[in-house]
């Protein structure tokens, strides 16, 4: 998170990621929520992607960073490295997919590996 003071007042930025495996809906997820868009022909993430969504709460401006991580094993080297920072993790599967959901253990000690390396340099 960071914060920073101007004249409008105080504005707050915080990373999210979304994480999971590949093709269980992450960037429809994110498209929603940042455009109110869906597409059900997605093409799959190469990489990441972001949006940036802001709210005014009690008069100060509030940004989620959210980042959209590809799901295939060959990105897995470079999304991990987006990790840094993040003070959040949708972890998303889906429900007509076990292995999907039997994923999401690996997922998470990925992202408890990354972010544990990250706070201890």
């Amino acid at each position: 998170m960071s914060s920073s003071d101007d004249e409008s007042g105080e504005e707050y930025l915080f990373k999210i990621v979304i994480i999971g495996d590949s093709a269980v809906g992450k960037s429809n997820l994110l498209s929603r929520y940042a455009r109110n868009e869906f597409n059900m022909h997605s093409k799959a993430t190469i990489g990441v992607e972001f949006q940036t969504q802001s709210m005014d709460i009690d008069g100060k401006e509030v940004k989620a960073q959210i980042w959209d991580t590809a799901g295939q094993e060959r990105f897995r080297a470079v999304t991990s490295a987006y990790y840094r920072g993040a003070v959040g993790a949708l972890v998303v599967y889906d429900i007509t997919r076990r292995t999907t959901f039997d994923s999401i253990g690996r997922w998470l000690d990925e992202l408890k590996s990354k972010l544990n390396r990250s706070t201890s340099i």
